[in-house]
């Protein structure tokens, strides 16, 4: 399996951001994907997580702004990320759990300027 990560880059706060992050190897639909970001010095976290049914479940820092969405014919996750905050600077990954596996994807640095 492999996870590929893009849309990153360096934007002012209040703008928006499109992550993509196309899957190869295993179709993801019966499985969790999940969004993570890690700042500079800090633990990586959790941030949203998209499930086979569609559902979809948000840390509270990102709840309301970003969106996590699926195109199940392209393998393809997206994150939407709207009203993009200095605090949502990190580099942020996709992973894929299967069972007791877990992938991830090489990351994308997004930068937003105060």
């Amino acid at each position: 399996v492999q996870l590929q990560a893009s849309g990153g880059g360096l934007v002012q706060a209040g703008d928006s951001l499109r992550l993509s992050c196309a899957a190869s190897g295993r179709t993801f639909r019966d499985y969790d994907m999940a969004w993570y970001r890690q700042a500079p010095g800090k633990e990586r976290e959790w941030v949203a997580t998209i499930v086979p049914s569609g559902a979809t479940n948000y840390a509270d820092s990102v709840k309301g702004r970003f969106t996590v969405s699926r195109d199940v014919a392209k393998n393809t996750v997206y994150l939407q990320m709207n009203s993009l905050k200095p605090e949502d600077t990190a580099v942020y990954y996709c992973n894929l759990k299967i069972a007791s596996l877990s992938y991830w994807g090489q990351g994308t640095q997004v930068t937003v300027s105060s």
